[in-house]
């Protein structure tokens, strides 16, 4: 495989990887804040879609582009801009596995109370806050990941 393909498969799955996750954030942020229960579900239903679609194969196809790419250009695994970058993402997956579940469980709330007919409860309020708290720093690490992939900065 040429180095140049793999690059473009490697920025096409970060592009998937990153539009996916503020995509699926800002619709499922907006239909939250409705605290609609059809419209949460709506949402809750599309954004988990979106996650299995798109972000999980991102997820997979990243690392395995990005070893053929250090091999391929012959970095070291050792450079201080590579390993940023791999623990990075590495952190980006320590808060993406619970934000999939929190996702998750906020549908089925939201499905429970529209089939009960019921507005949202307590739970799903608190579940939303820490969905909110953990695509922040993920959100910024990926900006992190972005900056030492393109300046690949010497430290």
């Amino acid at each position: 495989m040429s180095y140049l393909f793999l690059k473009y498969i490697h920025i096409l799955s970060s592009t998937l990887l990153f539009g996916t996750g503020l995509g699926t954030a800002f619709h499922g942020w907006l239909a939250y804040r409705t605290a609609d229960p059809r419209v949460v579900a709506a949402a809750g239903r599309s954004v988990v879609l979106a996650d299995w679609l798109f972000t999980a194969p991102s997820v997979i196809v990243q690392p395995l582009t990005g070893m053929m790419l250090v091999r391929a250009a012959g970095y070291s695994w050792t450079s201080g801009w590579l390993l940023a970058a791999i623990g990075l993402y590495c952190f980006v997956g320590v808060c993406w596995l619970p934000v999939v579940w929190l996702q998750i469980r906020l549908r089925r709330v939201a499905d429970n109370a529209l089939a009960a007919g019921a507005a949202l409860p307590g739970e799903y309020f608190q579940l939303a806050r820490a969905w909110f708290l953990l695509g922040w720093p993920a959100f910024i690490a990926v900006l992190g990941i972005f900056y030492l992939m393109i300046v690949k900065p010497e430290f």
